[in-house]
């Protein structure tokens, strides 16, 4: 007699986690996350990141009747300028302020075609797959740069005394119904809060769908000893797109014309 198993239970077995509801939660993450919602937080908070202050302010501004003939875009670009004078400066400490904001002139993913780190490729404005490799381990697929992150739901998967690499090591748990990642390890490079960070960075990210399980959020805690004061919260959001694809990416266009093969 054959008997059917339960897929939360197929997931317990491939990702070595124990036949609970934690690994039927997991499974809620698992699959392809592209484009914003068409919500006015859906849009602010998709081309990179959010945070509760630019909402509040951008949703000040569009409750404003004075505002009624203005561009979304251009009360997004206030409501951002405003989140960056009144909450990601004031965070920063002195050695950071130095060089905030950062010039995209100088930004090396532009001029020498270097992939982005964790602190910036969980923001990446394109597709976010979340899919299962091994048993134990999951992968975070990202459109931008066609990167890839391992992330161990296992813990003893993960490399011991790992130098820091551009992605670091990140390891993954499930707490109710969020999926918790927590990255170290990190090279010091630019982060995605118009600043570089520290080796000495720490991201813990926490991913949460919606009711209808059509939008995925993400909030994420940044903690640096060096370039911040105190932790900093930025978040993005994604709506479920099953069909979408990440395709390859294979050439990067230098500003002076010549073409570097990308990773």
């Amino acid at each position: 007699m054959r008997f059917a198993i339960p897929r939360f239970l197929l997931l317990a077995m491939v990702f070595g986690l124990p036949a609970s509801a934690s690994a039927q939660s997991l499974s809620q993450f698992i699959g392809m996350w592209s484009d914003p919602p068409a919500t006015p937080e859906g849009q602010a908070c998709f081309p990179e990141f959010c945070t509760d202050v630019l909402l509040s302010r951008l949703n000040a501004l569009l409750d404003d009747p004075a505002n009624d003939k203005r561009k979304f875009e251009d009360l997004v670009d206030e409501a951002r300028k405003y989140e960056q004078d009144t909450y990601i400066a004031p965070h920063l400490t002195a050695e950071a302020l130095k060089t905030f904001p950062l010039s995209e002139a100088e930004d090396p993913g532009f001029l020498q075609c270097e992939p982005w780190g964790a602190a910036r490729q969980i923001f990446g404005p394109h597709q976010l797959e979340i899919r299962q490799r091994g048993a134990g381990v999951i992968e975070m697929h990202y459109g931008e740069w066609d990167a890839k992150r391992t992330v161990y739901v296992d813990p003893r998967k993960a490399p011991k005394q790992a130098k820091p690499s551009r992605m670091g090591v990140s390891n993954a748990r499930v707490e109710g119904d969020e999926l918790v990642i927590e990255t170290k390890e990190i090279a010091a490079n630019w982060a995605n809060y118009l600043a570089l960070h520290s080796d000495q960075l720490t991201i813990v990210e926490r991913y949460a769908r919606s009711k209808d399980g059509k939008v995925l959020y993400l909030t994420a805690t940044f903690t640096d000893p060096v370039t911040l004061k105190e932790p900093i919260v930025l978040k993005k959001v994604w709506r479920w797109a099953p069909t979408s694809k990440i395709a390859p990416y294979k050439d990067c266009q230098l500003p002076t014309g010549l073409v570097s093969k990308g990773r």
